[in-house]
């Protein structure tokens, strides 16, 4: 078993309402030290095989199939064995 940790995130250049609504809302409330915020979503997967090499192809699969969408999002994916 091993878990996968898929960290997705917008591509540079991507607007980022959500993670620029909360910068705005952190500077109303006094934090004026923080310059950007970003937004990234964390998924965690639990994939049930003995061999990593196969755990990490699974999950890219899931992540071009599903979880990211390649036009808009970066991702970073890390295993450990579980």
């Amino acid at each position: 078993m091993y878990r996968a940790e898929v960290r997705i995130g917008l591509k540079k250049g991507v607007a980022d309402p959500e993670g620029a609504n909360t910068h705005k809302t952190l500077k109303l409330l006094g934090f004026e030290d923080i310059r950007e915020v970003h937004t990234v979503k964390l998924f965690t997967l639990d994939v049930d095989t003995d061999s990593e090499a196969a755990a990490k192809d699974e999950v890219e699969r899931a992540c071009r199939r599903l979880l990211a969408n390649p036009v808009i999002h970066d991702y970073q994916v890390t295993l450990q064995k579980a």
